[in-house]
């Protein structure tokens, strides 16, 4: 309520027809009926992550550069500036040193830890076998090159950066709606973006207005940039509205990872390890397995980050992608980094990533508007990297949207304080080719088939990504397309094995609830669910989830926010409950659900995860 009172003491300025993206409070009349406040901006940007912060970070060095002012504000829905960023996370500077030079770079404390040792190895059950370095692609190559970092707590120093070049940064405002200008006429702006409204606060299970209750905002912009990460709500809708996925579905990987505390004589400073193999490629390799792998990562001065990554493409509804991580930490390559009586799990976490590359981007720019980051998915899946890519699209579109908004000096709402309503929309399709020229779009071409030719089997796509990093890097006059979604891959559950896993020891590995304890995830309790099931999929998680595909849903949130109970009076058929409070802000159920049945939306502002060292 505190930063909703210092949002007000800004201008204030007279709210714009608009068309909500949805309305999260349809049944509540009266709350929903109360107008909301405003307040305009040249560029305002959705999530505080690498690729926004770097975004409002370089449209201020161009506003000091070019002497002309450029108003920039970005909201972020987690507490604080890093609380909702989770990544390995070996870091690649290339971005960061364009965009805040060198020596800058090298004088922040986050990168401490250069790697020092790489490897690669493919797990059996028992034993472990080196995959030598020449038959590795160059990009996974990461000594002499790249940092074992905390991203969230990089994004933390990116903020208060952003907040001495005078952006203006709002952690704890969660963006629900996108604005859509609506008119009777076919106006330049109609059907462009021009902003987005925060969520109403105060509002409780019931659907009733508490004593709390407070109207959301609507932040007004020239130009707004969505950097919500991978499956961003506010973004996804964009996608749909506009149409802009042509090409390949995206597809998806669940990162799991914890983060570990151990005596300093133990560490092995710039240790990188990644790992293939056991446990979710254990059957014949010639046949389709599931994709995904591991790493172990040191970091000074006593931190071990560790974690897997499992491509939500996997077919049997059987896997549990938590309780393989936890298997994997038994194998005795793994086990020894934590054989210490004074190891300890400090940190929990999860969150997917896009795996589709180069031919799964969408479209990047709309009326009003475009997608940077992750939000439209520059992750390179082959090098598992995708910070570097972010911050770099960040920085391209911060040029092309700075170049737009200063060719009128008489529109600059740094100037005037408002917005020209007879501006026409802006499109920033220099941002586009901007891209498609930069080294972001040469990266991601020369491996642009690899994460799909895994579908033709471990050992096939294991030799094509070999053969396309070394010699074809992306010529191939063929694609690979992929037009199924994560969701439509799942098999049903009779066509399946049913995998059985090991009670967690406590020590080592455990139980999901223990950990989720680690992830610091907070909800108030008494406030509507931010996940819905959609009214026209309501039938599915009655009679299709646990008939047709066993309840996956109860496996693959690493939460545990999805279980099944009895119905009350003895009833047979079980009854599907959202334990919503649970949620780390994944975005898995949107994206592995049967039929896609969950919509995801923000809760609060505030709510989820507390990363510290993620």
């Amino acid at each position: 309520m505190i930063r909703q009172a210092a949002l007000l003491s800004r201008r204030i300025i007279t709210k714009r027809n608009a068309k909500p993206c949805r309305a999260l409070f349809s049944t509540v009349d009266e709350p929903s009926s109360i107008p909301r406040e405003s307040m305009a901006y040249d560029v305002l940007i959705v999530g505080g992550g690498p690729a926004g912060l770097s975004a409002a970070i370089r449209l201020k060095q161009l506003s000091i550069e070019k002497d002309q002012d450029l108003s920039v504000c970005v909201v972020e829905k987690g507490n604080e500036i890093g609380a909702h960023i989770l990544s390995g996370n070996v870091f690649d500077p290339r971005g960061l040193k364009e965009l805040l030079g060198d020596d800058v770079v090298n004088e922040m404390d986050v990168f401490d830890t250069p790697v020092s040792h790489d490897s690669f190895l493919f797990l059996s059950k028992e034993k472990s076998f080196e995959v030598p370095h020449l038959l590795l692609p160059s990009q996974l190559k990461n000594v002499g090159k790249n940092y074992i970092i905390s991203l969230s707590q990089l994004c933390r120093k990116l903020g208060e950066k952003a907040e001495d070049l005078g952006v203006e940064v709002y952690p704890g405002f969660s963006a629900s709606e996108v604005l859509y200008n609506s008119g009777a006429d076919e106006s330049s702006c109609s059907g462009s973006v021009y902003g987005i409204a925060t969520r109403d606060v105060g509002i409780g299970k019931d659907g009733a207005p508490k004593e709390t209750f407070e109207r959301g905002m609507e932040l007004h912009a020239r130009q707004t940039l969505f950097a919500e990460g991978a499956r961003g709500s506010c973004s996804e809708d964009i996608i749909k509205k506009f149409g802009l996925r042509t090409g390949n579905s995206q597809t998806y990987g669940l990162g799991i990872k914890e983060v570990w505390e151990v005596p300093e004589e133990v560490i092995q400073p710039g240790f990188v390890q990644h790992t293939l193999g056991w446990p979710l490629q254990q059957e014949s390799l010639m046949k389709r397995q599931p994709f995904g792998g591991s790493f172990i990562y040191h970091q000074k001065p006593n931190l071990i980050h560790v974690g897997m990554v499992v491509g939500l493409d996997y077919e049997n509804p059987y896997l549990n992608p938590y309780k393989e991580f936890q298997r994997w930490k038994t194998h005795p390559e793994i086990r020894k980094h934590f054989d210490h009586e004074k190891a300890q799990c400090i940190s929990y976490g999860a969150r997917v990533l896009n795996e589709g590359g180069y031919h799964s981007i969408p479209k990047l720019t709309f009326p009003g508007g475009a997608l940077i980051g992750c939000s439209a998915g520059f992750l390179n899946s082959i090098k598992i990297k995708g910070t570097h890519t972010a911050i770099k699209s960040g920085m391209v579109a911060a040029e092309a949207a700075f170049e737009q908004l200063t060719a009128d000096v008489s529109n600059i709402v740094a100037e005037s304080g408002e917005i020209n309503s007879e501006e026409p929309a802006l499109e920033l399709t220099s941002y586009e080719e901007g891209m498609e020229k930069s080294w972001v779009y040469e990266e991601l071409h020369q491996v642009r088939n690899c994460n799909a030719a895994f579908h033709y089997g471990f050992i096939p796509g294991l030799l094509y990504s070999g053969i396309a990093a070394h010699i074809l890097k992306g010529k191939e006059p063929w694609t690979f397309s992929n037009n199924r979604s994560d969701s439509d891959q799942t098999l049903a559950a009779e066509k399946c094995k049913e995998i059985q896993y090991e009670s967690p020891d406590g020590v080592l590995t455990f139980d999901l609830l223990t950990n989720l304890q680690r992830s610091g995830t907070y909800h108030d309790d008494d406030q509507p669910a931010h996940l819905r099931i959609k009214e026209n999929l309501a039938e599915v998680p009655k009679f299709t989830s646990m008939q047709t595909y066993a309840a996956p849903e109860t496996r693959f949130c690493p939460a545990g926010v999805y279980e099944y109970i009895e119905n009350e009076g003895g009833n047979a058929e079980e009854k599907l409950v959202i334990n919503a409070q649970n949620c780390v802000h994944c975005k898995c159920c949107s994206i592995k659900m049967p039929s896609e049945y969950i919509d995801w939306t923000v809760p609060e502002g505030g709510g989820g995860p507390q990363y510290q060292v993620m």
